[in-house]
């Protein structure tokens, strides 16, 4: 065996050569090819070269398969870009520095595979994969996301051993069209195995399966000897009842011109009657066997698939399963693994679906590219619509790229091979032609392709759609912008000139403390015909988990080193610049819904709640008033309890009988309690749960929490108390035996990743908003009584602020007031900000929660009492930034063990956060590892506190979030326990 790449698959260079987008690859197809495979995965020998015309060494390494080298302990480490391109060459060219590792096993081939037809499959490697068996060159695949398959059946000789080489080359002609925001790496990210088949096999199986029960299987039979054999025939069976071959398709007739040379094909028919059918909601599926035949009657081969009935439409500005308008609640999904980077399990696609589920979400759009095969069974099975995605993105040079004539083969090729692969999938409702990479005839040209061989599924397209919403002539069937403004939207479906469903690709980007208005987005969608949903950008976090010592990820060894969120000591998540690259984009690769280890973060819990399936619309004399907002289910699979939340901390519950609701019904149920005449605030929740198990959770999972405030809180009068004196200190600052910092105003708050990317952190910076200069204007001292003037000095203009200190029943009373100049138009919030002695480790309150909620974030945090450990309200997005707030609170108490502590009531609900870091400290460092916590809390208590938007990346929040300047007055007691 030669030590030196072979002649032949060198001299194509196929690195820089648009033109070659595969040599000895095999088409791509349908058929189930699992059973019986041999599987390759594990370690195999390695090599990383500099270039892949460089001799290779004598010493080898070893790498696991499937994974990439840049987690595996090799130089050439992880690289974050979101547009550009790693390199400063032009499409189609390449760097001469071009790392490409060189795999190599043995493999023992099966000596009852005598006679069969051998074939090699490599699931994925990135970005070039050149293939030798036995040094003898064997082909090339281009296309870093879907399976490459080889004929192995002359180079191979069963019941002996082989050697198998994969040379994958990381810089390509194709790296320009897979330029798709994400961690850039090399190496064999999916499964490679061997498998066998005879000559006589089927080439690929085609399923249609309408809502009707009408079952169409088209079978596209190859000899591997050249011309089909007589007598052949096809046979299947749903769910163990035979199909009957369509007479007028019937390929056993040798006389049929259709039949003569290599390829042969068949059809299969039944009409299922009373049938199940599939949609999100109800996943139905039915196990459908194809069999090949040889003349005698003996099975040639044999394909399994899992069929779900269903139909996609659409109807004018409609898109349509089984005849319903159904909303997409959508998520954006890259393949993605804190130690593995690429590469993904099965139990982890699992996991990411099951999350996602009982999120509340319907949707994925696999982006930007094919994901792994094992996640559509998934969706298929636990219930999910698909936008395929194609692996084609030429952001850094989309325009020219688009229409150029090189690229053109490749642009066809891999969207075909994503519609070969997965048109029996039910849950692919959309195929989608890729991402971002402008619009032009290449994508025109794939489009004709899909429309000719699938018009069983529409196509989308954010670059065609963007050229015009209505336009009937473009390459997308489907409106699908990103981060459009939510008012061009509605005046779209307004405007009387939508011609086609307006779902939104991306619509709310989740990177770090984010995805303000999400509920108003949805309130907007639900009540406008046109609007129909869309994809949050995106899951993932992506942060690899990295050693802090040495820099280098922690790779399949790290496994336990994280936990809710946080990496263990002397580990950390890692970013664009972690790995010492100097061109990078920083955490813009953090904006997911979930953190690195699946994590959900607070926004999870939003969209939970903008997705229930059941909900309280109101509440009458009579009772509340509850829907089913599905589209397919009725209610009978969950199951329901009631709380009564009181102000004066009384929670009482109750059975919660569900009425029997057909979708988009409506129904009084009576009021399970009889309320206090105490006049008190009054909540009632309904704590929904799931009633039995499903696949996706076991019985008595939390779905939604819908809520309903049945009486509104009174007015609290302060009594003063005559002669209890109010201690300040020379500048006015109060003295308090468990403050060791007085409350003072606070304009600021830590840049969340919106505020630095949406231009406001560096506004707020410019005002001086962080550290304003404070002066005191006066102070006065009266018995009981002290008010206190202060002017903080900022570039942007003074704010006046007045603080009255007063001693009344029970403690202190803290009336606020603060006047901002008109240049402070849009400040981050408007409050007080103090500091505890330590010791101080418990939160208790009544107000939204349990979790994280701001005031654009807050309809999934239910007001009620909550109680958590002050360290675990933090929550650690990846770049340190403002976190841990709570909405809506109107009273709270840090404790210590032995129950003393303090206790603050609010005039109204307020935004409260109560965390171990100041501001500045957030603000200081770029991780968390680099975070020292103090020892007491930093209490912040908001008259205003600025929404968080989605800015980073699409809209900011509304101005109904916005602080504006004026005058702002807030109060509050502070009492002792």
């Amino acid at each position: 065996m030669s030590d030196a790449l072979p002649d032949p698959l060198i001299a194509l260079r196929p690195w820089e050569a648009p033109e070659v987008t595969s040599w000895g690859r095999l088409p791509m197809n349908a058929v189930d090819r699992r059973a019986g495979a041999v599987s390759l995965d594990g370690d195999w020998r390695f090599q990383l070269l500099p270039a892949p015309d460089a001799p290779l060494g004598e010493a080898w390494s070893s790498s696991y398969v499937p994974g990439v080298w840049t987690v595996q302990g090799t130089d050439d480490l992880p690289r974050y870009l979101n547009v550009r391109m790693p390199f400063a060459e032009f499409p189609p060219g390449v760097p001469a520095d071009n790392p490409t590792g060189v795999y190599e096993r043995w493999v023992d081939v099966p000596a009852e595979w005598a006679g069969r037809r051998i074939v090699l499959q490599v699931g994925a490697a990135e970005s070039v994969l050149l293939v030798h068996v036995d040094g003898r060159p064997v082909g090339i695949s281009k296309d870093s996301h879907l399976a490459a398959e080889f004929d192995l059946t002359d180079l191979v000789r069963p019941g002996e051993r082989a050697t198998v080489r994969l040379t994958v080359v990381k810089w390509s002609d194709a790296s320009h069209i897979e330029d798709q925001d994400q961690w850039w790496h090399g190496g064999i990210t999916r499964s490679v195995l061997l498998y066998a088949v005879g000559p006589l096999h089927l080439a690929d199986v085609t399923v249609r399966a309408r809502r009707d029960g009408d079952l169409l299987v088209e079978c596209r039979v190859r000899d591997a000897d050249g011309a089909l054999p007589g007598g052949w025939y096809v046979s299947g069976e749903l769910d163990g009842h035979p199909l009957t071959q369509d007479a007028e398709f019937d390929r056993a007739n040798a006389e049929d011109e259709r039949v003569s040379g290599f390829l042969g094909e068949a059809r299969l028919r039944t009409v299922v009657p009373d049938v199940r059918t599939w949609n999100a909601e109800t996943p139905e599926l039915y196990g459908l066997t194809v069999r090949l035949h040889r003349a005698d009657g003996t099975v040639a081969d044999t394909s399994r698939h899992r069929v779900g009935f269903r139909d996609v439409e659409i109807s004018g500005r409609d898109l349509l399963v089984n005849g319903e308008r159904v909303f997409v609640r959508g998520v954006n999904r890259h393949d993605f693994h804190p130690l593995t980077g690429r590469t993904v399990s099965y139990d982890d696609m699992r996991a990411d679906l099951v999350l996602l589920k009982r999120f509340g979400f319907n949707a994925v759009r696999t982006a930007h590219y094919p994901n792994d095969p094992a996640l559509y069974d998934l969706a298929d099975e636990l219930g999910f619509y698909v936008v395929d995605e194609a692996d084609l993105e030429a952001h850094d040079h989309a325009h020219e790229i688009a229409d150029d004539p090189r690229y053109l083969g490749a642009f066809v090729d891999r969207v075909a091979r994503m519609v070969l692969r997965d048109k029996n999938h039910p849950s692919v409702i959309i195929w989608s032609l890729g991402n971002e990479s402008d619009y032009g005839a290449n994508h025109d040209a794939a489009a004709g392709w899909v429309r000719r061989h699938d018009p069983t599924r529409p196509l989308q397209y954010e670059g065609a759609a963007k050229r015009g919403w209505a336009d009937p002539d473009l390459a997308s069937d489907i409106a699908c912008p990103m981060y459009a403004p939510l008012e061009e939207c509605l005046a779209h479906a307004l405007s009387g000139t939508q011609t086609k469903p307006l779902i939104q690709c991306e619509y709310s980007h989740a990177m770090g403390n984010s995805n303000g208005t999400l509920a108003d987005h949805w309130a907007a969608i639900e009540a406008t015909p046109g609007l129909q949903g869309g994809f949050i950008w995106e899951f993932w976090d992506h942060g690899i988990l990295q050693r802090v010592n040495d820099g280098r990820p922690a790779g399949r060894g790290g496994a336990g080193l994280y936990d809710h969120g946080v990496a263990a000591p002397g580990h950390r998540w890692a970013y664009g610049g972690d790995f010492g690259e100097t061109d990078h984009d920083g955490a813009f690769i953090a904006d997911g819904v979930v953190f690195p280890d699946r994590t959900p973060k607070p926004v999870m819990f939003e969209h939970r709640e903008i997705a229930a399936p059941v909900r309280i619309d109101c509440f009458r004399h009579e009772g509340v008033v509850l829907s089913n907002h599905q589209h397919f289910r009725g209610l009978d699979w969950l199951s329901g309890e009631w709380e009564l939340s009181l102000a004066d901390g009384t929670a009482v519950t109750a059975p919660a009988g569900l009425p029997a609701l057909r979708p988009g019904e409506t129904a009084v149920v009576p009021l399970p309690f009889a309320l206090p005449e105490d006049g008190g605030e009054a909540w009632l929740t309904l704590r929904v749960t799931t009633a039995r198990d499903e696949p996706w959770a076991p019985r008595g999972t939390v779905v939604c929490l819908p809520q309903v405030r049945l009486r509104a809180a009174p007015a609290v009068p302060h009594t003063p108390v005559a002669g209890r004196a109010v201690e300040v200190d020379e500048d006015g600052l109060l003295v308090h035996p468990l403050l060791t910092a007085a409350p003072t105003l606070s304009l600021w708050r830590a840049p969340t990743d919106n505020d630095e990317l949406g231009g406001m952190a560096a506004r707020w910076r410019d005002w001086g908003l962080a550290a304003p200069t404070r002066e005191v204007v006066s102070v006065r001292r009266d018995p009981g009584r002290v008010a206190v003037v202060s002017d903080y000095l900022c570039e942007g203009g003074t704010v006046r602020h007045e603080q009255v200190l007063t001693a009344v029943e029970g403690g202190l009373l803290v009336e606020e007031c603060a006047e901002l100049p008109e240049a402070l138009h849009d400040v981050a919030r408007v409050g007080s900000v103090f500091e505890t002695v330590a010791g101080l480790n418990l939160l208790e309150w009544f107000g939204q929660g349990p979790w994280e909620a701001y005031p654009d974030r807050a309809t999934g945090a239910p007001v009620g009492h909550h109680c958590l450990p002050v360290d675990e309200l933090f929550t650690p997005y990846l770049r340190p930034q403002e976190s841990g707030g709570r909405h809506g609170v109107r009273r709270f108490t840090l404790s210590a063990p032995d129950a003393t502590g303090l206790a603050v009531r609010l005039d109204r609900p307020r935004q409260v956060s109560v965390t171990r870091h100041r501001a500045a400290d957030l603000a200081a460092v770029a991780h968390h590892d680099e975070l020292v916590p103090r020892a007491g809390c930093v209490v912040h208590i908001d008259a205003a506190h600025r929404g968080l938007g989605t800015a980073s990346c699409g809209p900011d929040t509304f101005a109904s979030y916005l602080v504006a300047a004026g005058v702002h007055r807030w109060s509050w007691t502070l009492r002792v326990l």
